[in-house]
C-alpha cells in the first residue's frame, strides 16, 4: 500500500484548452491509484476557483468529486490542504465527500517518517500585497458580503482574475525564484526548531523538485497538472516522485 501526494489540479481553469479532458486526466490518475492508495494527499489550488454556497453547489467537477466519494466511500483517506485558488471550502465537501479539508500545514507521521506539509502561500515571507488581499479572502465578514453578489457576477470575476494572475506569472517566468527562495528560508529556520522533520513538501510554485536540506530531510515541491502532472509516493520503500503520462 502507499501514499499519494499532488497538488496544482486547477481543475476549472479558464486557460485550460478543455477543461472536461483535463478533470478526466486526474479522474483516470485518481482511478488508477484506487487500488494501491491507503491515502491521497491534495496540496492546494485542486480547484482554481470554489465558493461554496450554505446551500446551492457550484457548477462542475461533478467526475471529480464522485471520484473522491468513491475513494473515501472505499475506506481511503483523502486530506485536502487548502491553498490560494480554493480557499472559500467550508461544509459541502467535507460532509458530502468524506474529506478531510484542512485550513492551514498538517504534520503527519507516515511509514515512520515525519510529513511537514502546506500549500505554501502562507508560509515564508510573503509580499505585503499578497498579504493583504490573503487576509481579506479569508475575513469572515469579507467572506459573507461577497457570498451576498450572485454568482452571475462574482463566478466570472474569479475566473478573469486566475487569467490575470496566470498571465503575471508567465511574465515574471515561472517558477516565481521569491516564492522558491521563501519556501527554503521557512524550511531552513523551521528546521532548526524541529529537526524531526524528515520531509517539507509543498505546492503553490508549480515546480516539480527535491532538494536535500540535511542528511536526513528534504523538501519536496509537487509540481501541476496544468503540463508536469507530477505527483510524490510514500511506502515502506521510501519517497519517490513520479508522473502520469
Amino acid at each position: 500500500m502507499s501514499v499519494y501526494f499532488l497538488s496544482d489540479l486547477h481543475l476549472g481553469a479558464p486557460y485550460f484548452s478543455d477543461s472536461r479532458e483535463a478533470e478526466k486526466r486526474v479522474v483516470s490518475f485518481l482511478d488508477s491509484i484506487k487500488g494501491d492508495a491507503e491515502a491521497i494527499y491534495l496540496l492546494g489550488d485542486v480547484l482554481d476557483y470554489w465558493y461554496e454556497y450554505r446551500y446551492v453547489v457550484p457548477r462542475g467537477f461533478v467526475r471529480f468529486f464522485g471520484k473522491l466519494a468513491e475513494l473515501t466511500d472505499a475506506g481511503i483517506r483523502v486530506v485536502w490542504l487548502i491553498g490560494n485558488h480554493d480557499i472559500w471550502i467550508f461544509d459541502y465537501i467535507p460532509s458530502e465527500l468524506g474529506v478531510e479539508v484542512i485550513d492551514g500545514s498538517l504534520t503527519e507521521t507516515i511509514y515512520g517518517q515525519k510529513f511537514f506539509m502546506a500549500h505554501g502561500d502562507g508560509v515564508g515571507s510573503l509580499p505585503s500585497g499578497f498579504k493583504f488581499i490573503r487576509s481579506i479572502f479569508r475575513n469572515k465578514f469579507c467572506q459573507t458580503l461577497f457570498a451576498s453578489i450572485h454568482p452571475r457576477w462574482t463566478v466570472p470575476f474569479a475566473y478573469r482574475w486566475s487569467r490575470h494572475s496566470r498571465k503575471e506569472g508567465e511574465s515574471r517566468g515561472l517558477p516565481d525564484n521569491n516564492v522558491l527562495s521563501g519556501l527554503r528560508e521557512f524550511v531552513a529556520n523551521y528546521h532548526k526548531d524541529h529537526p524531526d522533520i524528515n520531509y517539507f513538501m509543498f505546492g503553490h510554485v508549480h515546480i516539480f523538485s527535491r532538494e536535500v536540506v540535511t542528511d536526513c530531510c528534504e523538501m519536496i515541491v509537487l509540481g501541476e497538472w496544468l503540463h508536469t502532472f507530477s505527483y510524490a509516493i510514500m511506502d515502506e520503500n521510501g519517497l519517490k516522485l513520479a508522473k502520469w503520462t
